[in-house]
């Protein structure tokens, strides 16, 4: 198992070698597209912060502490949840124990009915992209996790954490919610193994569709 672990290391540091120019390329876009988005977004951003809070008060914006290699960092969100979404997970040992299988639940009672269409339509990842300004997150990437979450890659933390998370990725466009958390994880190394700034705008180019057409989104 340790072999295989050095293996995606040694591959994942030979094409970030392979590839000075296309990182460089990426570092630089990154923040460029992020912001050319969000002025282009801006009345989305003002529509959806105002429907969140006539539906639910406030806060608007979601922090979701998540996993980054020197420690920690908070992804914006739009709030999809009710304000007592913890009590409610908490109270219900059923949904409980499906949600520390998969961090994620197919019929989730905490959302509210504009969350469940913000969830749906990917709408409430907008946010996300002050992440990519601030320099935490990247535009194409693998998932963002907590802490908790990151046992579930195994021998594969630190790889994953040696990368930043994207706001869309491989395993957004090959399945998202329908597939299994292991194939996630299979997903998200060969995203890193694999790396090209060709595979990024692949998957910058079939993300508009995917979200249009709700594919997996729950």
């Amino acid at each position: 198992m340790a072999s295989d672990a050095n293996q995606l290391a040694n591959c994942s540091q030979g094409a970030a070698r392979n590839h000075p120019v296309q990182r460089l390329l990426k570092t630089c876009l990154d923040p460029v597209g992020a912001g050319l988005l969000i002025i282009f977004l801006s009345p989305v951003f003002v529509l959806v912060g105002a429907l969140v809070a006539l539906e639910s008060g406030w806060p608007v914006i979601y922090r979701r502490r998540v996993a980054e290699m020197s420690g920690e960092f908070d992804a914006f969100k739009f709030r999809t949840m009710r304000p007592d979404a913890d009590a409610v997970l908490a109270s219900d040992l059923v949904l409980k124990a499906e949600f520390e299988q998969n961090f994620k639940l197919k019929k989730d009672p905490r959302l509210t009915r504009l969350g469940a269409f913000l969830r749906r339509s990917s709408l409430d990842e907008l946010p996300q992209l002050f992440n990519v300004l601030k320099g935490q997150m990247s535009l194409v990437g693998p998932r963002m996790v907590t802490r908790p979450e990151l046992e579930k890659y195994g021998q594969h933390k630190e790889l994953l954490l040696a990368v930043k998370p994207g706001i869309t990725g491989y395993w957004q466009v090959h399945g998202r919610q329908e597939v299994r958390y292991d194939e996630r994880v299979r997903m998200d190394m060969y995203y890193i193994q694999n790396w090209s700034l060709v595979m990024d705008l692949r998957i910058l180019i079939k993300t508009p569709l995917k979200v249009l057409r709700k594919e997996g989104a729950y």
